[in-house]
């Protein structure tokens, strides 16, 4: 299955560093925070990624074009011309980069990708956050759970978009935000069926407000809840936490 990567926002509540590049390129231990990412992803054996990309997107195309040589020991003899790599530590990744657009919202980025997923389902998040969930476990839930669609929910007093979760594991209402909202949230790390395309229609299409409602509605979208770690990195301050987090093993690394 291809892992599908929402990257090309403006990472407006981190400006601090996101004027210069797109955030999941914003760097947590010296890679950016799409690498952490994909090597969640990679750990369990999923290896192919489609790349939203949209501002500032030659950023992630000049970092996976030099990928190769910015993970291996290399000689450069300037005066022949010659390059001679000694040790390779490149990952086993297939990276498509798509250009979704400057100022395409989420919905519209992932309804230009439909092609590139060849009518199959696919793994669908967000690239601003890292978590240790299972994504083995959390296929087998949305497989069993035979529904369009499946997201993460993880339980933690931060406000993003809000999931009403019922006995079943159906998810029966979603709504964006509120100021007073500490409840269960949308935590990205995604599973979509082909059927997801029918729930989006142009590049103004808003997912969490456009395609999730109408999901629940009907009840087409399964919730698995994950207990696990889960952080994003929307500001400042939360980037300083994973460097940290980082710094003490990151509980989110799960590969060597």
């Amino acid at each position: 299955m291809k892992v599908v990567i929402l990257a090309g926002g403006f990472g407006t509540r981190i400006s601090e560093e996101s004027h210069l590049k797109p955030k999941p390129m914003i760097e947590i231990g010296g890679k950016p925070i799409l690498w952490h990412i994909m090597k969640i992803y990679s750990y369990y054996g999923f290896n192919e990624f489609v790349i939203c990309a949209g501002y500032k997107q030659d950023v992630i195309k000049e970092y996976f074009s030099n990928y190769y040589t910015y993970n291996s020991d290399v000689t450069f003899d300037l005066a022949s011309n010659y390059v001679e790599v000694h040790t390779s530590h490149v990952d086993p990744w297939k990276v498509t980069i798509v250009d979704t657009g400057y100022s395409t919202m989420t919905g519209g980025r992932v309804k230009r990708i439909e092609k590139y997923t060849e009518g199959q389902p696919f793994f669908l998040t967000y690239g601003d956050a890292v978590s240790d969930v299972d994504i083995r476990k959390l296929l087998e839930y949305h497989k069993k759970m035979g529904r369009t669609a499946t997201i993460t929910a993880v339980n933690i007093a931060q406000m993003k978009g809000v999931l009403n979760l019922n006995d079943e594991g159906i998810i029966d209402s979603f709504r964006e935000k509120e100021d007073l909202d500490a409840s269960i949230i949308n935590g990205g790390f995604m599973v979509m069926e082909p059927e997801i395309f029918n729930y989006l229609d142009g590049d103004s299409c808003i997912f969490e407000k456009d395609a999730m409602p109408r999901l629940a509605e009907e009840g087409q979208m399964a919730g698995y809840f994950h207990e696990g770690f889960w952080q994003c990195m929307d500001t400042q301050r939360e980037k300083q936490l994973l460097e940290q987090l980082w710094e003490k093993g990151a509980p989110w690394k799960l590969w060597e």
